[in-house]
């Protein structure tokens, strides 16, 4: 998720690597904090691939900052890996999240559509926390009340979650129906 972030912020503009890091602090938050020593090699790996561009300007009063700007691969890489994104990116909240942050780059609605008809799926099987002889406990049965909150939280978040989706898949299929270039169509998403 970490290169995703990385991606999907240099797909919006060229950043300093400090300027990177609160970006995806600010998306992850207190969750999952970004280390420089998880960063920078992220960086340095998707460099090194071609996906980023980095070079050195003359910082302001300091010493050199370096830029990073993603290259038409970056480009191409982030957009295959919002197309497909892997089980655990759909079926982990924080990951999810992540994901969708960058979802609106994808220039096609039916693509968008896809991904979220994938979390209302996986949102729509039977599940809990806690289950009892294979079968999940209902927050109502959970005589635990702290166990009883989660269940009670989880509900209501997949609850607005949920009719979020519907929403969203009803406009965007509205949109893919109706056509690049049409009223309402698919308009690019571009930095």
């Amino acid at each position: 998720m970490l290169e995703l972030s990385i991606l999907g912020f240099l797909y919006e503009r060229p950043l300093h690597g400090y300027e990177l890091k609160e970006r995806i602090q600010g998306l992850s938050g207190h969750v999952r904090p970004v280390s420089d020593g998880a960063l920078y090699p992220a960086i340095t790996r998707l460099v090194k691939n071609g996906l980023v561009d980095s070079h050195t300007e003359p910082g302001a009063g300091a010493a050199p900052r370096r830029t990073l700007s993603l290259t038409g691969a970056g480009r191409a890489e982030l957009l295959a890996r919002l197309r497909s994104p892997k089980d655990a990116e759909i079926t982990d909240g924080q990951r999810f999240f992540t994901l969708l942050a960058f979802l609106g780059l994808l220039p096609d609605p039916a693509e968008q559509a896809a991904v979220l008809r994938r979390r209302k799926a996986f949102l729509d099987a039977p599940a809990s926390f806690f289950y009892a002889e294979g079968t999940p406990v209902r927050a109502e049965d959970e005589p635990d009340p702290f166990r009883r909150g989660m269940l009670r939280i989880a509900r209501a978040t997949g609850t607005e979650e949920k009719a979020w989706l519907a929403e969203t898949l009803a406009d965007l299929d509205r949109r893919a129906a109706a056509g690049p270039g049409a009223p309402g169509g698919p308009a690019p998403r571009r930095p």
